[in-house]
């Protein structure tokens, strides 16, 4: 392999993919999904013998670009994006929709170059081009709320990356490098590019439009929005942020928060997108902790995760995809018609659960045994009752009430051929890797001294599991579970979305009825300050000309003016 790449100057495998799925649009439908698979299988095989080092570097306006920096912790997540992007394209194979298949690749190829840049601005153009590749996803579903949804998705990814340029700018006009490696939070540069990573990353209070968009995307699109958004921004902050303390309570907050939602959530794939957010958590707090014990958990728990959430939404798609629904309420019973695709959600169920013998277990315990190890017992017991909780809303309620719990009277077909197909290799792979994780390891950017499957993991593990499978049963036969119920669950996005334009319409009509009643001097001293703010202060005035403000600065100029007139008033 390492002969292959060594033919001819290497290139950025995201660019392979970027540019090979803009071909998609002028293939028949048949040859475009042989030629997807084909595609992303050949880069994988390239991305497996790409040598390590640093590759394609140019200068660009004064600025050293790197379009391939190879290294260990690039090549696992490069390698995962890909198998991501093989299983997708194979579930997706009945799919003939080329705008999808097109965005796939071009989405896909975005996260799998900015995980190989060695540059930040080059991140950036990668950074947002997986946002405006991505939103098409959610639009395909064709609905007013997929498109509602994916508006507010654009928004937020494109204004990370509006965030991430600035930080960028900062961080280059502070140290006058822009080379995408350790930053740290040392200047508003750091501060800045930190936020961009953690509004992509769904940190607390940024993370509603996961739960918003992925679970209106199409069927297939869920899927693959599932593997690179939030795990890129994963990579992000362990090549940048690794060891900033104030990340393992942003991450143990991410962790433990979601599993209320996700407990009285009905849309199952909204369970998901919240159990998402939980997993992330565990990430985060790997990065924060920083130790090599804890990064090699990252980088394996990003691994695990992506195939195991994949499986899950690809079971859930396919119920959506025979039933129409995929609300708890709705659902039940399934297994009678769909035993193969409740068999493969019970794989990923218990793979997220982190049962011995499934993926998350030999990922997830070494995040647990990092946090244990550098004395974050606080943080630990967080991340236990996390994994308790994730095993309530993943574990079983997903595959409870969709495939069992009362019998709902559906009797579909079981999924078509190639979702089964791309639901028994990702089983396949969940467990292959709990059951001999050493490949996996031998993947992780640093040596691994780790041993996951030790009498104390084992027996704690299922002990955890054992009492919180009791704790639902206990809670299902006394009733005092939440039951699945047409509902709509209220997130801190409300905050927001409700009172932040109360405010904003009641500061309008307070000033509409100030203008009212101001004399006509008033009025026209009012106008006269609009006037001069914007010449002044405007885009083309001469503060604006300068550092760019804008007009927002006219109108606090207003408003302090129409302050003032209210105060003469009152007295």
């Amino acid at each position: 392999m390492t002969a292959i790449a060594e033919l001819a100057m290497p290139i950025s495998p995201g660019l392979i993919v970027i540019l090979g799925g803009l071909l998609v649009p002028f293939l028949t439908a048949g040859i475009a999904r042989i030629y997807v698979l084909a595609l992303s299988a050949a880069t994988l095989v390239y991305v497996l013998g790409l040598p390590n080092g640093e590759h394609a570097a140019f200068a660009f306006m004064e600025l050293d670009l790197q379009l391939l920096r190879v290294d260990k912790l690039s090549t696992v997540f490069g390698t995962i994006f890909l198998i991501a992007l093989f299983l997708g394209n194979l579930y997706a194979w009945h799919e003939r929709d080329r705008l999808q298949r097109t965005a796939t690749q071009v989405y896909a190829g975005s996260a799998i170059a900015a995980a190989y840049v060695g540059d930040l601005v080059s991140l950036f153009v990668f950074w947002e081009l997986t946002a405006i590749a991505s939103v098409f996803l959610v639009w395909a579903a064709g609905t007013d709320r997929s498109f509602r949804a994916g508006m507010r998705y654009l928004i937020i990814q494109i204004g990370s990356g509006v965030i991430l340029l600035a930080g960028v700018l900062f961080h280059f006009h502070e140290t006058g490098s822009i080379e995408f490696g350790h930053i740290g939070l040392g200047s508003v540069g750091g501060a800045l590019i930190l936020l961009a990573f953690g509004i992509k990353c769904a940190f607390p209070l940024l993370h509603n439009w996961l739960q918003d968009a992925y679970p209106e995307a199409t069927v297939t699109g869920t899927v693959i929005l599932s593997a690179f958004t939030t795990k890129l921004a994963v990579y992000a902050l362990a090549r940048s942020y690794a060891g900033t303390d104030m990340l393992i309570w942003i991450g143990a907050t991410m962790t433990a928060f979601p599993i209320f939602y996700a407990v009285i959530e009905n849309d199952l794939r909204r369970v998901l997108a919240y159990s998402l957010n939980n997993q992330l958590g565990f990430m985060v707090v790997g990065v924060g902790i920083g130790t090599e014990l804890a990064l090699n958990g990252t980088a394996a728990h990003a691994f695990s995760h992506i195939l195991y959430k994949a499986l899950l939404f690809m079971s859930m798609g396919a119920v959506l995809f025979r039933t129409g629904t995929c609300k708890g309420s709705e659902l039940g019973g399934l297994y009678k018609t769909m035993p193969w695709t409740t068999g493969f959600c019970i794989v990923g169920a218990a793979s997220i659960s982190a049962f011995p013998l499934f993926s998350g277990f030999i990922s997830k315990s070494m995040i647990l045994t990092a946090a244990g190890g550098e004395g974050h017992f606080i943080t630990w017991a967080i991340l236990l009752f996390a994994s308790a909780g994730v095993f309530h809303h993943s574990g079983i309620k997903v595959p409870f009430f969709a495939f069992f719990a009362h019998d709902s009277g559906l009797r579909p077909k079981e999924a078509p051929w190639n979702m089964l197909l791309a639901m028994a290799i990702t089983a396949g792979l969940c467990i292959g890797i709990g059951v001999w994780p050493e490949p996996l390891y031998a993947m992780l950017p640093f040596p691994v001294d780790y041993v996951p499957y030790t009498a104390a993991h084992v027996i704690t593990q299922l002990q955890l599991l054992l009492y919180a499978a009791l704790a639902f049963t206990f809670l299902m036969r006394t009733g005092l579970y939440p039951p699945e119920l047409r509902s709509t669950n209220l997130d801190s996005d409300w905050i927001y979305r409700r009172i932040l334009p109360g405010v904003v319409h009641n500061l309008g009509m307070g000033i509409e009825t100030v203008w009212s009643r101001l004399t006509g001097g008033g009025r026209a001293i009012v106008s006269a300050s609009i006037d001069a703010a914007s010449r002044n202060f405007g885009p083309y005035g001469i503060v604006g000309r300068t550092v760019r403000v804008g007009n927002g600065v006219a109108w606090v100029a207003v408003l302090l003016l129409v302050t003032l007139l209210v105060g003469y008033s009152a007295n």
